[in-house]
């Protein structure tokens, strides 16, 4: 076992400076004009989050907005009661409503929850394990989607909110069976 963390820690040491060479040592090897491709590819990243720019402005202000109002907190007080039977704390639920929208809100809300109730608490690790298992799938859809004007999500909102829902159901499954 302790070969494997040996070969983690050297694969998370090198990773990225073998990218950061490899690529472009891959390009010159195909006789890329690397500097160009970089340009006109940043061109393109640059346009693309001006025309971004709309959609998640409309989304973080929903998000502040649902919070400002008290929406949140009225919320996690209706569904507290089916929560705690599930072993989930009341606490979480305004992750598991933020994340699908804004990740930016979904990371304040998990400071609030780990600053209220301590880094080892069981809301703060199963908040943070669902930060880092599920996906902004309304921000992506709204902006990613929005900004290719793409406009019929016909099976990407239920697929990706089952995918959310399988991600919060690990989360907290996996949190309840290590740390209890």
């Amino acid at each position: 076992m302790e070969w494997l963390v040996r070969a983690l820690d050297l694969v998370s040491k090198w990773a990225i400076p073998l990218f950061l060479v490899g690529i472009p040592a891959a390009g010159l090897a195909r006789g890329v004009r690397i500097y160009e491709a970089f340009v006109e590819g940043a061109k393109e990243g640059f346009q693309v989050a001006v025309r971004i720019i709309p959609y998640l402005v409309a989304v973080l202000a929903a998000v502040g907005a649902f919070r400002g109002a008290g929406g949140m907190e009225l919320l996690a007080g209706w569904l507290a009661p089916v929560l705690e039977p599930l072993g989930i704390p009341a606490s979480v639920l305004p992750m598991m409503i933020v994340r699908p929208l804004s990740g930016s809100g979904a990371n304040g809300i998990l400071g609030d929850l780990i600053r209220s109730e301590g880094p080892d608490s069981l809301a703060a690790l199963m908040a943070a394990v669902m930060a880092g298992s599920t996906e902004t799938t309304f921000y992506v859809l709204a902006v990613y989607f929005g900004a290719a004007g793409v406009t019929r999500y016909r099976h990407a909102i239920p697929a990706a909110l089952v995918a959310d829902a399988a991600g919060f159901a690990a989360s907290i499954a996996v949190v309840r069976l290590v740390f209890g």
